[in-house]
């Protein structure tokens, strides 16, 4: 596994990095020469970026941007993509030492490594040039910590306490990460992961405000965006149009959108749907069985996915995110997320062919590209439902479980997952 993940990531942060093999003329990818590095230099001010449309983000995303600086022996654009792979080295760590067998006997697996080894490679170099493969470090990071520490490790006040702290600092950053909270215990622990994350918040919210003025601008930079041409609400008019449907694809607030009739109407179905999967995970939040050690990650994961699934945007960067979920998740064989871990990697692969590849072609209307485009939304919608299916299986309360399967209506105890 180490000699896998060595090769590919020299091969592909070279290939980030436009050294060797992979030298080409134009730079460095334009997210990180066109649009992080000219952030950077405001940001360094004590300044954010306002005027500028992109910029969409809580103020903690300041954090990842800056953070290159801390390598001064290179330029800018260099340094980001090694703090990147920096990132993904510690992710591999964390999940290869949290898969190692433990001192109490309960069961672990390297499978969650593999699928992070596997997983990332299969989506080119978008990894490398974007921040969210930190934010996700510090989801992944949280995850871990949550389940103690080491092969001897126990959870305990300290394991939420640092799990609270870092779902607290990946909000400041990026704001998905505060759905790690979705499977949090009832209780004391609950409590301890609560006050931690919010207190974070909080604290690093208030200091951005004194420091930074606009510190919370995000909250109405994305009122005007409409539907990503990648997202899964944008399905429909990748059919319509071929159909005769008038609109069109355009940059509009930072992205490239479909742009004319009923775009509204559907961005507006999508966010009902956003709302509908908070609804219902506060509705399983309240009626399931929260006690085994799966159900924390195998709730995040599903969490996200739900909102990735209903999102207006589906950018090709939010693969990284579910790609460092599933493997938290498949540390654990018990986990009911196996096989939508297996869906979102084979979305992986799907998306590289599109982004970068067939990108361009897709916005002028390629029928190929479109249907590779779907076939992803697809699995990731499918991995949406199916990872809310098992986890509510998995995690409703003994009772109904035992009554279901004598009715015949759920699988025997002997093979479930989580049994």
């Amino acid at each position: 596994m180490a000699a896998l993940w060595a090769v590919t990531r020299i091969l592909l942060v070279a290939g980030s990095l436009k050294v060797g093999p992979f030298a080409a003329p134009g730079g460095l990818d334009y997210s990180v020469s066109e649009v992080y590095q000219p952030w950077f230099e405001l940001l360094r001010t004590g300044t954010f970026p306002l005027h500028d449309v992109a910029w969409q983000y809580p103020p903690g995303a300041a954090g990842p941007l800056l953070l290159p600086a801390l390598l001064p022996f290179t330029d800018y654009g260099h340094a980001f993509i090694l703090v990147c792979a920096l990132c993904d080295a510690l992710v591999a760590f964390l999940l290869l030492r949290a898969g190692r067998p433990r001192a109490d006997g309960s069961p672990r697996s390297l499978a969650g490594c593999w699928i992070w080894t596997l997983g990332l490679p299969l989506l080119w170099t978008t990894p490398w040039n974007r921040f969210d493969v930190m934010v996700t470090a510090l989801a992944v990071a949280a995850l871990v910590a949550a389940a103690g520490s080491g092969r001897r490790g126990a959870a305990g006040p300290w394991s939420d306490a640092a799990f609270g702290l870092l779902v607290g600092l990946g909000t400041l950053v990026k704001v998905w990460p505060v759905l790690l909270l979705a499977g949090i215990a009832r209780g004391r622990r609950g409590r301890v992961a609560l006050v931690a994350a919010g207190t974070t918040v909080l604290l690093g919210t208030l200091l951005f405000l004194a420091t930074m003025p606009g510190a919370l601008s995000f909250l109405t930079a994305q009122q005007d965006r409409g539907i990503e041409f990648e997202a899964l609400p944008a399905l429909p008019f990748q059919l319509l149009r071929h159909l005769g449907w008038t609109g069109h694809v355009g940059v509009h607030e930072g992205s490239t959108e479909f742009l004319g009739p009923g775009v509204g109407s559907v961005a507006l179905v999508g966010e009902l749907l956003s709302v509908a999967a908070l609804g219902w995970l506060l509705w399983w939040a309240r009626r399931s069985d929260r006690g085994a050690e799966t159900v924390l990650p195998d709730a995040a994961f599903t969490a996200v996915l739900l909102f990735v699934a209903t999102s207006r945007v589906l950018s090709p960067q939010y693969l990284v995110w579910l790609v460092g979920l599933a493997a938290v998740c498949l540390v654990r064989p018990a986990t009911s997320q196996r096989l939508p871990a297996l869906l979102v990697l084979l979305a992986c692969p799907l998306t590289m062919a599109v982004f970068p590849f067939m990108g361009r072609a897709l916005v002028h209307g390629s029928v190929p590209a479109a249907l590779l485009l779907t076939l992803r939304d697809l699995l990731i919608g499918a991995a949406a439902l199916l990872a809310a299916r098992r986890l509510w299986t998995a995690t409703r309360p003994a009772p109904e479980r035992t009554a279901a399967t004598e009715l015949g209506t759920d699988r025997p105890a002997a093979l479930d997952p989580v049994a």
